[in-house]
């Protein structure tokens, strides 16, 4: 045992009381960022996205909205629903969406101070030291300025909503256990486990991980334990048949599926780059999580370089060789430091599917949510040990341990002040990632937003293209060149050397979906009245369309603009054909498209493609 039993003064309503009082202090941390405004994948997501704007709770609106996650196919229902009920009460306020997902953080605070209750008792922990260090290490993971970019950022509740009901689950699961243990009935706990798996699966995929969560916490603190014989002999075989499974599904289907030789589709990465990446990408997130700087957390990680192998760069196999250890440790001391082993593997866990096959993004903040929690738990393990064995007297310990504290959330306020002021935000990304493309649009973004959009009476426009300018001078940004030839083009400034700085770039730069789009963005702009250069907009055209293969709504507006606005309809018909071969028999769009052709005169043209479309059978 931890301690000798004392008994607690606390009853459970006390308990109850301290649990909310924690949660509330960690959450006023994040007041200042409440007044930020949405940003990157929140506009996609909430503020363009049609079907989540409910004018009336009528189930099929609901039903649509919630349904309305496109990357995802109709994933995230339960998240995607908070979006339209913030949308209903408030419209596109930023604030509303804030505060929910700030009450949401508020709410999975109270669930973890219940979890790490039950994880400290198991390890032996007894009342009244084991509610102290459950509200001590609940308030760390939710005082973490780690945290700022998962509440702050709007989209990211889909996170916090996973998160909030994983905890749920866990809690359910080991209480199942306990009683399991005890010979009690515990079929309650089980169905709520079950409920909240399902609804953490409905925040996002990320619930997926929960039989590893739970592996790992029977390699480590519950160990199979049963009742009886028999029942532990099963416990132990589900969960080997559980591996055994997971194992053949992961290189049988998944692997296969997602492995890519050559780069992924709208990346610069392959799988195997991808991965050695993610060494480094590990190391870093531990890095902000022990010791979190404030210059050390960018928000925008698109700048991030790519391990091209083992050696370069040669922190690669450092990182790597860290990891490793890390992992032997938490085999090797299971039993004797089973906190701290719980931890490391929680962390491995909830980084398995990001840091994976899957072509995501090498790195992003909030996905350390739920690892952050194995973080408090190893980071206390190591301080408890140190405490013991020095015996370090309780005043001394509690002193660190309330330093500490204070710094994580001073360091958090600070942040979520800088989240609470989109200019401050902008500004602070780009000094902080200056080779970032990311954060160097949403600066530009920000002025252009501030003058109140594209138009040559804005008087924050020069500022915009002054900060286009020097961000696409650092990155060689399609994006930010695109930006400077159009606003520049407002106020009738383009020249043909930006011209000549956007071809060259689309040319090199790999074709990611961001890269290709500026072609529909400047179309967009020359439909709207945006004196673009004929040539230049041409020559833009082709250089993306030789490198990549554009998708089919891409070529026929491509080829409407060539055919009815250029000195060069001929080059429209390419165009048409690479719709054509790409679209199956029948497809609307096409048929539309043939119609368009006989009446303006074009039945030549008809003609031909409809003899490819068939040839094409």
């Amino acid at each position: 045992m931890a301690d000798q039993q004392v008994p607690c003064p606390l009853n459970r309503w006390g308990v109850v009381i301290l649990t909310i009082a924690v949660a509330l202090v960690s959450a006023l941390l994040f007041v200042p960022g409440l007044s930020g405004g949405f940003i990157f994948d929140d506009y996609a997501n909430i503020v363009t996205n049609g079907a989540l704007h409910l004018k009336s709770l009528v189930f099929p609106d609901v039903l649509a909205a919630a349904y309305s996650f496109q990357p995802g196919h109709g994933s995230r229902a339960l998240s995607m629903l908070s979006f339209a009920l913030d949308f209903y009460r408030a419209g596109l306020d930023p604030q509303a969406f804030k505060i929910t997902s700030l009450v949401i953080h508020t709410l999975t605070t109270c669930a973890l101070v219940f979890l790490f209750r039950q994880l400290l008792e198991l390890a032996g922990w007894v009342a009244p030291r084991v509610i102290q260090v459950a509200l001590l290490l609940a308030f760390a993971w939710a005082a973490h300025p780690i945290q700022v970019s998962t509440v702050m950022y709007v989209v990211q509740r889909m996170q916090s909503i996973c998160t909030l009901f994983v905890v749920l689950a866990l809690w359910a699961y080991i209480r199942m256990r306990r009683a399991q243990i005890e010979g009690v009935r515990s079929r309650l706990f089980g169905i709520l486990c079950c409920m909240f798996a399902v609804l953490a699966f409905a925040g996002k995929e990320d619930a997926i991980l929960l039989p590893l969560y739970l592996l790992a916490l029977e390699l480590t603190l519950l160990r199979f334990q049963a009742r009886t014989t028999v029942q532990a002999l099963v416990l132990k075989y589900s969960f080997a048949l559980f591996v055994a499974v997971g194992t053949v599904a992961y290189f049988v289907f998944i692997v296969p599926a997602q492995w890519q030789w050559d780069a992924y589709p709208g990346r610069d990465f392959n799988t195997i780059e991808r991965i050695l990446t993610q060494g480094r990408v590990l190391v870093m997130y531990l890095w902000q999580i022990i010791l979190p700087l404030p210059s050390s957390l960018h928000f925008f990680y698109d700048d991030l370089g790519v391990s091209r192998n083992i050696l370069h760069p040669w922190t690669t196999l450092t990182s790597w060789l860290l990891l490793a250890g890390l992992l032997m440790i938490a085999l090797a001391y299971r039993h004797k430091q089973s906190l701290i082993s719980l931890g490391i593997m929680w962390f491995f866990a909830g980084h398995f599917l990001t840091s994976n096959v899957l072509g995501l993004e090498l790195a992003f903040e909030h996905r350390n949510q739920f690892p952050l929690i194995g973080i408090v738990l190893i980071i206390f393990g190591f301080f408890w040990y140190f405490v013991k064995n020095r015996k370090v007297k309780n005043s001394v310990s509690i002193a660190v341990a309330v330093v500490l504290l204070v710094c994580l959330s001073t360091a958090t306020f600070m942040r979520a002040r800088d989240w609470g002021d989109p200019l401050t935000f902008a500004k602070k990304s780009t000094q902080m990632a200056p080779s970032s493309e990311r954060a160097w649009l949403a600066l530009g973004a920000y002025y252009v937003q501030r003058g109140g959009g594209v138009y040559a009476q804005n008087p924050w426009l020069s500022n915009a293209i002054e900060v286009n300018s020097e961000g696409a001078a650092r990155t060689n940004s399609p994006a930010l060149l695109g930006n400077v030839l159009i606003y520049s083009s407002k106020l009738g400034m383009a020249k043909p050397d930006d011209w000549a700085r956007l071809i060259a770039a689309l040319q090199t730069a790999p074709m990611s979906p961001q890269n290709i789009r500026v072609i529909n963005i400047l179309l967009d702009n020359h439909d709207a009245g945006t004196p673009l250069d004929e040539s230049g907009l041409v020559r833009a055209i082709e250089a993306v369309s030789e490198r990549t293969v554009l998708p089919v709504y891409y070529n026929l507006r491509i080829a409407a603009y060539l055919h009815n606005n250029s000195s060069q309809p001929e080059k429209a018909f390419p165009f048409l054909v690479r719709a054509v071969k790409q679209s199956p028999v029948g497809d609307p769009d096409i048929e539309a498209m043939f119609r368009q052709l006989d009446a303006a005169g074009l039945s030549q043209w008809a003609g031909k493609l409809k003899k490819i479309q068939e040839d094409a059978r």
